[in-house]
């Protein structure tokens, strides 16, 4: 009979042990890794996906809207496509600047350049006096160039590209 308290005493002992260890496994993986610890690859490699949102009231979505379609037309080698865009979101009077520095620059007057930029992103700079500033970074192989631009708060057209 004395070997059945003893086994019921490391029973007894072995479950307390198990639900210890339990509770503290829980309890940290509940809390995230320990300081100094780093996270696992899964949790280091997950970011938030990416999202992209404007406005149709908004001169300055319509200028990122515009250097976003019309690189992805030059790029894709879609000029009846990259000439519409610049008829719907350029002013008149900018698509006749554009031409004539294309001529003398031999060069994409939107882009600035002779070739299709990698990557692109449009700042704000600021809005007055009835126009919204922005500033484009064009990404390229060796570097970025920025150009500035200018849309017409009442028409949301595009009124000036400067580099």
């Amino acid at each position: 009979m004395s070997k059945l308290p003893a086994r019921r005493t490391a029973t007894l002992t072995l479950a307390a042990a198990a639900a210890l260890t339990l509770a503290l496994v829980t309890s940290a993986s509940a809390n995230g890794p320990a300081a100094g610890t780093p996270a696992p690859a899964a949790a280091r490699a997950a970011a938030p996906a990416p999202s992209v949102s404007g406005s149709p009231e908004s001169a300055f979505t319509r200028i990122a809207d515009f250097y976003g379609a019309y690189i992805d037309a030059v790029y894709d080698g879609d000029g009846p496509t990259a000439e519409r865009l610049r008829s719907f979101y350029l002013s008149d009077r900018l698509q006749a600047e554009l031409k004539k520095w294309e001529e003398v620059n031999h060069a994409d007057g939107v882009l600035r350049a002779q070739n299709v930029p990698l990557g692109w992103k449009v700042a704000s700079t600021g809005s007055g006096t009835g126009r919204t500033d922005a500033t484009v970074t064009l990404t390229w192989g060796s570097g970025t160039t920025k150009v500035y631009v200018q849309a017409d708060l009442a028409t949301r057209r595009i009124v000036s590209i400067r580099d």
